[in-house]
């Protein structure tokens, strides 16, 4: 049957869905490439193409955006094409009378059966395979060996027909691996597996089997297991195991508890009434992998939260082995609170057991279907603790923004090596707590993301260097600062300043967090006291252009007050701040506020006349803005949709009060020069503003006076 007679002409519309472009972009096709396909029928308003001539035109132009194979060559719109050709009747045969499911289940049920050779006599068939096999429609089923005939295997028309779960927009595609993460987890997986022995190999949670597939430890000598509860999802696996042939090679559970009693590889034979006999169960595996389909509701006080599967993983480990979990990464970046919750537990469980050899921050959007969720990969190993046990932090988002696709393979390499060239990017923290006051380790309750954690000086930065240079910048640029730019004292500290946790300064007192709140739009007008929201932070509005009467405001019971030296702070997308200098405004969410405890009764004993200790005040406003905003603070967002900045694991260096106070008066006076040059700005934008719209509407006249100096 040739390529003609199997697929129908398509229309110009069928090849914009079938290539997944837009209507304009065929249209320029044709119109700017001569060698674009001409109509083979159909009518001069809707022309009709043929298939197979469209698609050898789009084998030619690459899809610049599409995933890079493994010879590093990207997909071309003609495979594309194909790919939606060969799945277009089954897509219409879905719409007319099957739901997206049992579409699949179906079709998968054919593939299964031709895979087994047509009659499934090699070995005992799964429940329902021969009810769904003959509850295919005969069409369906003659379009799946259509499928087998063109692509050569029983098994490959099943990966076509697993393709149909996204356009069919089926829940199937929600849960299923992404090809980054599952070729991350085959790279990481092959040292385990290139040893000459046989190796047990499970996969939890395993779904329809992406990564099972992707490792392609179903060779016939390793010991390979799945567990999958889910039962719609067990059947499909089983049949696409069945397409393929590896069913005999791979065992399927419906729960863990399936597996029986983990045992040892070497364990010897045990006697039991005097005969010797094998222990019953699983192996203890040298690789479990593992990426659950984890829900939105799930919280951190669940006892089944997403780290229970973390604790699964590592008590089926063997001595030696390996495990790698994909987690939410609320599970590692939620704080330890006055109570223990469950994940708070479990999490620290893991570290002390010396259970964690790598925690690795996945790149935003990783999951296709979950762009709002933002996950990390545990590298767990089975092995006993160790005196001084360490964790390598990778922050692989921030890498692959250096390194793009190739993120997969420095990942591999950072994991063997455990430093890389970027601190920012890969660190190794203790677990414990050692010597020193500014020493980081894990257990201290924080988060243990890496974004949050790995924000340490850039290497080869030199401090004093730059501000020198700057200095100079900044006299050239104003001549009319120059006795107060040269009065700047810089210099070198001769012991590098220690750290002090925003976290742990609001859990002592020293500051207070204030909430901005959420008030509607129509109780803001331009009358009573000003609100600060992200445009007053982003600079698209004036701090007092909006406003919200007083009156309005008892309708917002939790809404707070500022108060002199307050700070504002915007941490999504980095970190801007500002100095409330005067006080009295109400914060708009996500603006938030950062109160110095001390520094009111500083100003008050200021005002009073009376004694007044300036030592007392371990930190100062402008100051702490400043320092807030820092780069190594900038560097700590997190968030697969807005990257935002915990402000508790925000850090300020431990200063000497003197210094502190310093600071305060040369930062102060920077923010005065800047509001000076601000106002001389906003007035010559106005005057450029106003001559322009009076020559436009032709009222206005200009000429430059003559030079009247000699």
């Amino acid at each position: 049957m040739t390529e003609q007679r199997r697929y129908e002409p398509v229309t110009l519309g069928e090849i914009k869905e079938l290539a997944g472009v837009g209507r304009p972009t065929v249209s320029n096709w044709r119109r700017r490439h001569d060698s674009f396909p001409g109509p083979a029928g159909g009518s001069e308003s809707k022309p009709l193409f043929d298939a197979e001539s469209i698609a050898e035109w789009l084998d030619e132009r690459p899809v610049p955006d599409g995933e890079r194979g493994p010879d590093g060559r990207l997909p071309t719109y003609g495979e594309r094409f194909r790919d939606g050709l060969r799945l277009r009747r089954l897509v219409t045969l879905g719409h007319e009378r099957l739901s997206a499911d049992q579409l699949i289940t179906q079709a998968l049920a054919v593939a299964a059966m031709e895979g087994e050779g047509g009659s499934g006599t090699g070995h005992a068939l799964p429940d329902g395979l021969l009810a769904d096999f003959g509850g295919a429609d005969p069409r369906l089923a003659h379009t799946v060996r259509d499928l087998i005939e063109e692509l050569g295997s029983a098994g490959a028309a099943a990966e076509a027909v697993l393709q149909l779960a996204g356009r069919l927009e089926s829940d199937l595609a929600m849960d299923s691996t992404p090809k980054a993460v599952a070729d991350l987890m085959d790279a990481l997986a092959k040292p385990v597996l290139s040893t000459p022995k046989k190796h047990s190999v499970l996969n939890l949670c395993a779904g329809t089997g992406d990564l099972l597939f992707a490792l392609r430890a179903d060779d016939g000598i390793n010991d390979v297991a799945a567990v999958e509860s889910d039962p719609l999802r067990r059947k499909l696996l089983t049949y696409r195991l069945l397409a393929h042939g590896a069913a005999a090679a791979i065992e399927v559970f419906a729960g863990v508890q399936e597996l029986g009693d983990v045992h040892p590889h070497d364990q010897e034979m045990a006697v039991v009434a005097g005969r010797h006999e094998e222990p019953w169960g699983f192996p203890a595996a040298d690789l479990v992998i593992a990426d659950p389909p984890y829900a939105s509701g799930e919280r951190e006080r669940d006892e089944d939260g997403p780290l229970r599967w973390a604790i699964e993983a590592v008590r089926l480990l063997g001595q030696g082995g390996h495990a790698f979990v994909v987690v939410p990464s609320w599970t590692l970046s939620r704080p330890r609170g006055g109570i223990m919750t469950a994940n708070a537990r479990m999490r620290e469980d893991l570290l002390k057991a010396d259970a964690v050899e790598a925690i690795v921050q996945l790149p935003r959007r990783v999951h296709t279907f979950r762009t709002g969720a933002e996950h990390a990969l545990l590298v767990l190993r089975g092995a006993p603790p160790r005196a001084a046990a360490q964790v390598l932090l990778i922050d692989a988002d921030r890498l692959a923004g250096r390194v793009g696709d190739a993120w997969q393979s420095h990942m591999v390499g950072l994991l063997k090596s455990g430093e890389g060239p970027v601190s920012q990017e890969a660190q190794r923290v203790q677990v414990m707590a050692t010597a020193g006051p500014a020493a980081s380790y894990l257990l201290d309750g924080r988060s243990l993301l890496p974004a949050h954690r790995l924000a340490s000086p850039e290497k080869g930065l030199d401090h004093f260097a730059e501000t020198l240079e700057a200095k100079q910048k900044a006299y050239a640029a104003l001549p009319h600062l120059k006795q107060w730019i040269g009065d700047l004292g810089v210099g070198k500290k001769e012991e590098h300043a220690g750290h002090l946790r925003v976290g742990g300064q609001l859990r002592a007192g020293q500051l207070t967090l204030l909430a901005g709140h959420r008030i509607r739009e129509s109780d803001i007008g331009d009358a009573g006291v000003p609100v600060v929201g992200r445009e007053e932070m982003l600079g698209a509005l004036e701090i007092g252009t909006r406003r919200i009467l007083l009156e309005d405001l008892t309708a917002y019971p939790q809404a707070v007050m500022t108060e002199q030296g307050d700070v504002f702070l915007f941490t999504e997308h980095g970190v801007r701040t500002q100095v409330d200098e005067a006080g009295g405004c109400v914060l708009l969410a996500p603006v938030q506020g950062l109160r110095i405890a001390a520094y009111r009764k500083y100003l008050t004993d200021l005002a009073a006349g009376g004694p007044v200790y300036p030592e007392s005040l371990w930190m100062r406003p402008y100051p702490l803005a400043h320092l807030l905003a820092a780069p190594r603070n900038q560097h700590r967002g997190s968030g697969s949709l807005v990257r935002r900045v915990s402000v508790r694991d925000m850090d300020l260096p431990r200063l000497p009060a003197e210094e502190v106070a310093d600071l305060e008066i040369v930062l102060a006076e920077v923010a005065r020069h800047r509001a000076d040059a601000r106002r001389q700005l906003t007035a010559l934008e106005s005057l450029a503003e106003r001559l322009a719209a009076g020559v436009a509407d032709g009222d206005l006249r200009l000429r430059k006076r003559p030079d009247s100096r000699p």
